[in-house]
This record gives C-alpha cells, sequence and structure tokens, in this order.
C-alpha cells in the first residue's frame, strides 16, 4: 500500500485508476477496429493498466491470491503490448502481438471488473454468492467471447500504416 494512505483511500484510487484504464481500453479497440493507432488513448490504457496490476499488489495480502496470479500475467502482457507497440512499431508480426496483447491486458481487467461487481453489488452477490453459480459464469463467458470476436477483428482490421503515404 501506498505511504501515508488509508486503505479505504488506496482502494479508492486503485479502482478510478482500473476503471480509466478500461475506458480507455475501450476507446483503444474502437481504435484498432477501425485501423487508427489514436496514440494519446493508448498511452492512457497501457499506462493505467499497468498502475492496475503494479496497484493490485499494494493491497494487504497473507498468501498468494489467484488476483496476483492475474497480475502477473497481465504484467508480462503489457511488457509485450508495451515492446510491440513502442519498440517495434507494430512492424510485422508485432501488429498482431500488439493488437492480442493489448485485448488480452483489456480483458483480464474487465474479467476482474466482473469477480469485483459479482463481489460487491449486493444483487449480483445474491445470485453467485460463491461465484460458480450460473450468473457468474455466464457473464464471463460472455465477456471473453466478445473479447475472443473483438480481438479477431482487431487483428484483422489493424493496419494503421496502410492509410498512410509512403
Amino acid at each position: 500500500m501506498m505511504l501515508g494512505m488509508s486503505l479505504s483511500t488506496f482502494t479508492t484510487v486503485h479502482v478510478i485508476i482500473s476503471l480509466v484504464g478500461i475506458a480507455a481500453g475501450l476507446v483503444v479497440v474502437f481504435g484498432l477496429l477501425s485501423a487508427k493507432p489514436l496514440n494519446g488513448w493508448t498511452a492512457l490504457f497501457l499506462l493505467t493498466t499497468v498502475l492496475t496490476s503494479v496497484t493490485g499488489f499494494g493491497f494487504p495480502f497473507e498468501h498468494f491470491l489467484p488476483s496476483h496470479k492475474v497480475g502477473i500475467i497481465s504484467l508480462v502482457v503489457l511488457a509485450i503490448a508495451v515492446l510491440a507497440r513502442y519498440s517495434f512499431h507494430t512492424a510485422g508480426s508485432w501488429r498482431w502481438i500488439y493488437v492480442v496483447t493489448a485485448m488480452i491486458a483489456l480483458y483480464l481487467n474487465v474479467f476482474v471488473l466482473v469477480v469485483q461487481s459479482f463481489e460487491k453489488v449486493p444483487s449480483l452477490k445474491a445470485m453467485a454468492p460463491t461465484q460458480s453459480e450460473p450468473p457468474f459464469l455466464v457473464a464471463q463467458l460472455v465477456v471473453l467471447a466478445l473479447f475472443i470476436v473483438l480481438s479477431i477483428f482487431a487483428v484483422k482490421k489493424f493496419h494503421p500504416q496502410a492509410g498512410r503515404a509512403v
């Protein structure tokens, strides 16, 4: 946890960063689907998504949790996305690698959003108190299916150099 910050304030900051990352990520998906790099939105998405994962490790814990696994996977995927986008400029195979890793990073944030929603929103918690009930599983399957379809279209559509004059 950040020095001098209460757990409640830290949680609020973490949630705000996460929601900004998800919102920016959705804008980036629109850009991918329309072959527009949206540089500012992409930087905001990648930065806030990295911060979401990093701040997730700042919560008190006694043992390694599934959220830590998701955070580690997210940071690895984000490192690849950042390299593909900023070091390799989405050239050649780095184009689809960037798209896939960016989509995985956004999916992981949305996955956690669904988990947290079923944990914190009373009406959702009542439908799936242990998160093993059908409403939770259906919600996660719908999110996964949506991201798979969007990722396929994004890989096919995102060719930012195609529109540039050489």
